[in-house]
């Protein structure tokens, strides 16, 4: 059945003419590759807008989508992605392979000989070990650190945007798509360190967060008392791909950069840092601005879907998936309305007609079920 459904693919992909990819060789749908399902998830929702998300969320996890590359392909609602064709180096795609194929083994790829395209962008950035192992977040904070040196000047925040606490913000020198900026939160009474949190620039334009807890050790999340900071997810969404400069005044403090030169700062980094992107000859094109969006439409749309999207998902009628699902509640997603009447993916994944790879319970926020594929 297999190699009948690499062939039909190939057939389709030699008869149609699209912007990914002109044709694909025999090399692609061997073991790097992975076929995707794309399904429909509102209105005005195509095949070229996911795989531009798509695009996106493998280039947060260090993929540089080189152009001369065929890395991508699709036909119908078919996309087939190769691993050793998108800029990734040789431990993401190690950790890739892992995870790929504990996909092929699921009920889902057995049944549909795909995973949900939302089901694996979740996977790949919704799950804080998936996305910390795949880009190669240290696990620890020493070893974040090691490779800079962090400059005498620092900022402090006592009006933040994410903070519940207070912030004290190090950074080192800007050289070319190097270089890390180190949060502190802290007790503005004691000065306690709650937690701590990097972002750190790659080569291929996007940003790699971490956070940490007191000891310095690896973290899913942050800790809800002192920050809303979320899941690396959050961070990737709330950034934009960008160094984010202060949204509030702030008052001085002596020993501190004042407010004025500590917003210039950031505003020269990141200013920098944008021209540097748009520069980049490769991966996704960051003067899009909104693209990002994409991806999250994508794992938005998985862990709350639709029964016209589940349809789809399900190869079953809209009919049977309400039938399926009566009795349990729907809700508007505040953001997207367009997204139509949805279910929370926890509420109807045991319901499903086949079972894929599980996912963490939330993308953004702590979650009280957290995957971890890579090592269990």
């Amino acid at each position: 059945m297999k190699k009948i459904l690499y062939l039909l693919f190939l057939l389709l992909l030699a008869c149609e003419n699209h912007s990914t990819s002109d044709l694909i060789d025999i090399e692609t749908v061997k073991n790097p590759s992975l076929f995707l399902k794309w399904n429909k998830a509102y209105p005005d929702d195509s095949i070229d807008k996911s795989i531009i998300g798509l695009k996106w969320a493998l280039s947060y996890i260090g993929a540089k989508l080189p152009k001369d590359e065929i890395g991508i392909s699709y036909a119908n609602n078919l996309i087939l992605i190769d691993i050793n064709r998108l800029g990734f180096n040789l431990n993401t795609i190690e950790k890739l392979s892992i995870l790929n194929t504990k996909i092929k083994t699921t009920n889902e790829y057995q049944t549909t000989n795909a995973i949900d395209l939302g089901r694996y962008v979740t996977l790949l950035i919704g799950a804080s070990e998936h996305y910390y192992e795949l880009i190669e977040t240290p696990k620890t904070l020493d070893e974040v650190l090691k490779p800079y040196t962090l400059l005498s000047q620092k900022g402090y925040v006592d009006n933040s945007g994410v903070s519940l606490e207070h912030r004290i913000i190090q950074f080192s020198e800007q050289n070319g798509f190097n270089q890390v900026f180190l949060s502190e939160e802290v007790d503005p009474v004691t000065g306690d360190i709650y937690e701590y949190e990097t972002i750190e620039l790659l080569p291929n334009g996007q940003l790699r967060f971490g956070i940490f807890d007191t000891n310095g050790n690896r973290i899913n999340n942050a800790d809800a008392t002192h920050s809303n900071a979320g899941k690396p997810a959050k961070c990737m969404w709330c950034h934009e791909s960008n160094i984010q400069t202060l949204f509030y005044p702030n008052n001085d403090y002596f020993g501190f950069l004042s407010f004025s030169n500590f917003r210039e700062t950031l505003l020269g980094y990141r200013e920098n840092n944008l021209n540097q992107k748009l520069a980049l000859t490769d991966g996704v094109d960051f003067a899009q601005t909104q693209q990002h969006t994409l991806t999250e439409l994508l794992y938005i749309s998985f862990m709350e879907p639709s029964a016209e999207r589940l349809s789809l998902e399900w190869n079953l009628s809209i009919a049977q998936v309400q039938d399926l699902l009566s009795g349990l509640p729907t809700h508007v997603y505040d953001e997207f309305p367009f997204l139509g009447n949805l279910y929370h993916r926890q509420d109807i994944e045991a319901l499903a007609p086949f079972q894929g790879l599980a996912v963490s319970s939330r993308v953004r926020e702590a979650s009280l079920i957290e995957v971890n594929h890579l090592n269990d």
